[in-house]
């Protein structure tokens, strides 16, 4: 069996790619695993309609089928294609937005999100009623900035942080990063909101590391 997870941006950016891989970078790997990150070079440029969600299910399952990896995880925080692919293969299947949940629910009773565009706000409310959790949802917020802009260095920054500001006034104990963009924004989100920020690529990466150890 492979030992490594695979990490799968279904977009075509680069430059979200490249912000995956070095989100990932500091989680330390036992021996003999290591984390290759990868994308759909026929992948739309972001998850952005439903459309796009809809469309990358099959290429997914596809690679999944030819890649062997000890787990896979899907790196985009709308989930797409996680039911198709984990009917496509019996190694474990993570979901991005699932994990960063989960990471939120551990350190809060109410957290928030940032989403990426206003059309996520349905897909991720679904995964939230799926886990049981959108009870604990306490704001929700679109930043509705082009892929481009959102893995820039510095200029999506200020949206960010007003963001991240306007959902710990809503009394969230932690936020998520809504979209794998953000990746590279954390401190900024942290430093502004004051409280927790869970950045999926990391929440995703250590349960991955965890499924994908053998048992016993």
């Amino acid at each position: 069996m492979s030992r490594r997870i695979l990490v799968i941006n279904p977009n075509s950016s680069a430059a979200c790619t490249r912000g995956i891989a070095t989100a990932l970078a500091p989680l330390g790997a036992p021996p003999g695993l290591a984390f290759a990150v990868t994308q759909l070079p026929e992948g739309p440029p972001a998850i952005a309609s439903w459309e796009d969600w809809h469309s990358v299910a099959l290429p997914l399952c596809r690679l999944v089928e030819r890649e062997p990896a000890a787990a896979y995880v899907i790196a985009c925080v709308s989930d797409p294609g996680l039911e198709a692919v984990r009917a496509a293969t019996p190694r474990p299947v993570l979901g991005m937005f699932r994990c960063a949940v989960a990471a939120a629910a551990a350190r809060a009773e109410r957290f928030a999100v940032i989403g990426f565009v206003a059309a996520s706000e349905a897909r991720q409310r679904r995964a939230l009623q799926s886990m049981g959790l959108e009870s604990r949802l306490a704001g929700w917020q679109a930043l509705d900035l082009p892929m481009d802009v959102l893995t820039d260095p510095a200029a999506p920054r200020g949206r960010i942080a007003a963001a991240a500001r306007s959902l710990a006034a809503t009394g969230a104990g932690a936020i998520v990063l809504g979209c794998t963009g953000m990746a590279g924004h954390v401190a900024a989100a942290e430093d502004a909101a004051g409280i927790p920020v869970i950045e999926p690529c990391r929440a995703a990466g250590a349960m991955a590391l965890l499924a994908a150890l053998p048992a016993g």
